[in-house]
């Protein structure tokens, strides 16, 4: 670009100056006029600190899970609810002097009216939350600020407490159910042990024992009833040979009997009665019972083979007597050894139920131990939510009518107005030299012709033509300003 170019720019620039200071003024005036007419929005800022827990989560274990910040964060959700916003717009009396508008504006204004932000100050450690209320006076903001503030407070405290009295109230109610149902347990528990007393399994290896010695009872009570009825038989077979008893001197065939009945009351201890040894021996005692008869005098009788003699009489009455006792002992012995098998066969099956109860006694007695010390907890962290010892916020900084409004930015509409304003009046000048199709300079007309001409001489402008120009510019600036 030459110095003849910049000349010629810059007496354009002057030609259109008259213009560029239309638009320019005009711009300006009407940011002017926009920013007086736009109301004032003012706003005001209450401050809320989220405090870390006082008392450590590892000692005490909170019975609000979540963080304070987080608690904020949900009362902050909740409070701006649409029938929350509707009343805290009826406390402010924000409409008093207006027409109540429909419910869905009244909700979008107030919503465009709060401001929330957070500021952490470090990592865990406290944070720092601000609520802004905008309103058309400085009490009124202040008002809604501290308002909000208010309610955020109030409403975590409660909900933080309620919750806290909430979980108490569950696990005293859990420690009462599992209570009864321990209570009635141990009930069942001890009343199938008292029915099932004789088929427990901890007194299985005393009925056995039991059982084992009752056995051996038996089998000596087996012997000394064999050893009295071969006794009685010795008795009886030896008066009937000899008329004598056994203290006397035995014939050999008596002996031979003596022996014969002894040998058989060993043999029925081991065998029965249908054995062959013991009708082999039954047999031969019977056959020298049939011989030793005829020797047995006038005095044997004939269905005993015993005389008249007190002595023989009195000692089979006690071998009779022994015997009976015995009889009756066996039976009772048997029918111990009998209901001692029974109780011993139905162990295992007392032992299934028995296991059964005492493991749902066992699961109910550990659900009660943890809901004991569940409530325990609980009623710990009820008195910090009480106390506030735990995580908590507080009210930092009350709201204040602020001094100077927020909104407009005045001085920012006036600045804006006249970029404007300038950036309009080059854009109109633009325009009007790209549409000026005038030949203007020699290059231009060089251009045209497409050659060099001789000579150029300019437009010679008359001073009717200058005096006409200034006389517009004068009207046009009179009609702007008293328009």
């Amino acid at each position: 670009m030459t110095g003849a170019d910049i000349q010629f720019y810059l007496a354009i620039f002057f030609r259109r100056t008259p213009y560029i200071a239309v638009i320019f003024f005009t711009a300006v005036a009407l940011s002017i006029v926009a920013a007086l007419l736009m109301p004032r929005v003012y706003r005001s800022t209450a401050k809320i600190l989220v405090e870390a827990p006082v008392i450590p989560a590892d000692m005490v274990k909170p019975t609000v899970p979540t963080s304070s910040l987080d608690q904020l964060l949900i009362v902050q959700q909740q409070i701006t609810t649409r029938a929350n916003l509707v009343e805290l717009a009826k406390q402010l009396e924000l409409y008093r002097e207006k027409a109540l508008p429909p419910t869905d504006d009244i909700v979008k204004d107030m919503r465009s009216r709060l401001v929330f932000d957070q500021q952490l100050l470090g990592l865990g450690a406290a944070a720092v939350f601000s609520v802004a209320f905008e309103a058309d006076t400085p009490t009124l903001a202040a008002k809604g600020a501290n308002q909000l503030a208010s309610l955020i407070l109030l409403t975590n405290q409660r909900q933080r407490t309620g919750r806290a009295g909430d979980t108490l109230e569950f696990f005293d109610a859990e420690v009462t159910r599992l209570g009864n149902e321990l209570n009635s347990a141990e009930s069942e528990l001890l009343k199938f042990k008292t029915e099932k007393r004789s088929s427990l399994p901890e007194s299985l290896g005393f009925r056995r024992q039991q059982q084992e010695n009752q056995q051996l009872r038996l089998t000596s009570l087996e012997r000394e009833a064999a050893d009295l009825r071969t006794r009685r038989s010795v008795l009886v077979d030896t008066f009937a040979a000899t008329g004598q008893t056994t203290t006397g001197v035995v014939a050999p065939k008596q002996q031979v009997l003596a022996d014969l009945n002894k040998a058989l009351a060993d043999q029925l201890a081991i065998f029965s009665e249908t054995s062959p040894n013991i009708i082999r021996l039954r047999a031969r005692i019977a056959s020298l019972q049939a011989e030793a008869a005829p020797l047995g005098g006038p005095n044997v009788d004939r269905v005993t083979g015993i005389g008249p003699r007190s002595g023989i009489e009195l000692q089979l009455a006690d071998i009779d007597k022994r015997l009976r006792g015995i009889e009756a002992e066996r039976s009772k012995i048997s029918d111990e050894i009998t209901l001692i098998t029974q109780s011993i066969d139905a162990t295992p099956a007392t032992e299934t139920a028995l296991n059964s109860l005492e493991r749902e006694r066992a699961h109910i007695q550990t659900q009660y131990d943890a809901a004991i010390a569940r409530r325990a907890d609980a009623s710990l962290g009820e008195q910090v939510e009480t106390r506030s010892n735990g995580g908590r916020l507080t009210l930092l900084e009350e709201a204040t009518p602020p001094e100077t409004p927020l909104k407009p930015k005045r001085r920012l509409i006036v600045a804006f107005g006249a970029a404007a304003g300038i950036a309009l009046s080059v854009l109109f000048v633009a325009l009007l030299e790209f549409l000026n199709r005038t030949i203007r300079r020699p290059k231009e007309l060089a251009t045209l012709l497409q050659s060099q001409p001789l000579a150029v001489i300019p437009y010679i402008e008359r001073s009717q033509d200058a005096g006409l120009l200034r006389r517009g510019i004068k009207s046009a600036f009179s009609g702007l300003k008293f328009g």
